[in-house]
């Protein structure tokens, strides 16, 4: 198999990790109820690494609508309950509104993802 059939292959694939990913987003957010700073940055049309990566920093002194307890896997079987900000849709329009990013690549797709909800 040669390097260009591959990429291709990488690139079919992440479309479709990245398309099945918004399409459960934007259900989740339009449901209504309080979700995650990662889901709503993927309903709002940022791609699924870069929500990942800019959650945490995103949600950094907002006042979250709710809170919840999740679990996550650690080593082996191990499982931990850990607690998870909720946010509703007008908290995160507002956080996105003003909210960019040192990386100017990662910025322009933020305001764009601004303006998008906001039209």
């Amino acid at each position: 198999m040669n390097a260009k059939a591959r990429t291709a292959r990488q690139t079919l694939r992440q479309r479709a990790i990245n398309f099945r990913a918004a399409r459960k987003a934007r259900g989740a957010v339009a449901s209504g109820t309080p979700q995650t700073a990662r889901t709503h940055l993927v309903a709002a049309g940022i791609e699924t690494g870069l929500a990942k990566r800019f959650a945490s920093a995103f949600s950094t002194r907002v006042t979250p609508t709710a809170t919840t307890t999740a679990p996550i896997k650690l080593r082996g079987r191990v499982r931990k309950s850990v607690a998870v900000k909720l946010y509703d849709l007008a908290t995160f329009a507002a956080r996105l509104a003003v909210y960019r990013p040192k990386d100017r690549a990662a910025a322009a797709r933020f305001e764009r993802a601004a303006h998008q909800l906001a039209a």
